[in-house]
């Protein structure tokens, strides 16, 4: 299929670009890489009828440590960028961030999708949005009224659907601490294809023993979750078979063509043990 008629405006500047959001409202959407959105398009499951393509917008192309220790990274960032940046460039304890990208589709989409794209897009599978609840993500979100900081745990609200406002623009992804003993992994029937269920997990540790940690989940509800009674089990010194057991337990998971709810807590109980053997091992 191909996409119900729509208007295309590029933007030179992100002033020009808020300023156009706030004066087409509801029926603009915004465009980088288009990996997602034209997708959707495509299938009509979404009609915009304006396409604000701000590509073009080459400031919001960064990543870095900032002064802090924390990792701010450009919502034009591209999957690719982050896969491939130097240990200097990501700075140490990022590792995860960086090794994640290996599980976002394939070539083509990681060289073309962008960082903020995907958290905007706000799929509960996305790799990018089980990093940012997992490391406690912030987002800055811009407008014609200002600029908005939006924190990981307010961000996501459901089935694609996040708290960035029709006229806003997210503009960068800050991850505020290093995470140097977490892990993500996740299962798909093919390599590239969307998570069946992912999984995540940032330890702390003291010498070889696990003191606590955080436990994230994607695929098991229309976004990513924390799950608190797993991560009670870690803080309690049970192990991750412990942890994943809990985890399993503590959520209820959709059925579908993909597998069914058991199909899915089968998936936890595995993976969170994956994770965690992982996270240790860094």
């Amino acid at each position: 299929m191909k996409p119900a008629p729509f208007r295309y405006h590029r933007a030179r500047d992100l002033e020009g670009a808020t300023a156009l959001l706030t004066e087409l409202g509801d029926d603009a959407k915004v465009i980088a890489g288009g990996q997602s959105l034209v997708a959707m398009m495509n299938f009509r499951l979404a009609r915009p009828a304006h396409l604000l393509d701000i590509a073009g917008l080459r400031d919001l192309d960064h990543l870095g440590v900032s002064a802090d220790g924390g990792l701010s990274i450009g919502a034009l960032t591209t999957h690719r960028t982050v896969e491939t940046a130097s240990p200097d460039r990501l700075g140490a304890g990022f590792d995860v961030i960086r090794d994640a990208m290996a599980w976002i589709g394939h070539l083509p989409i990681r060289t073309r999708g962008t960082v903020g794209g995907s958290m905007a897009h706000g799929d509960a599978t996305a790799e990018w949005c089980l990093l940012a609840v997992l490391l406690d993500a912030e987002f800055l979100a811009v407008s014609a009224r200002g600029m908005r900081r939006i924190p990981a745990g307010e961000f996501f609200f459901g089935y694609y659907t996040t708290a960035l406002e029709p006229d806003e623009i997210l503009v960068e992804i800050i991850f505020p601490r290093p995470a140097p003993r977490a892990a993500l992994t996740e299962f798909a029937e093919r390599r590239g294809d969307f998570a069946i269920v992912s999984a995540a997990v940032d330890l702390d540790v003291e010498g070889d023993v696990v003191r606590g940690g955080r436990v994230a989940l994607g695929g098991v509800a229309a976004m990513p979750v924390r799950v608190p009674e797993a991560e009670a089990v870690l803080a309690a010194g049970g192990s991750f078979r412990d942890c994943a057991q809990a985890a399993a337990a503590a959520v209820d998971p959709p059925g579908d063509g993909n597998g069914s709810a058991e199909y899915r807590k089968h998936l936890i109980r595995t993976l969170i043990v994956r994770a965690g053997e992982e996270a240790m091992s860094r």
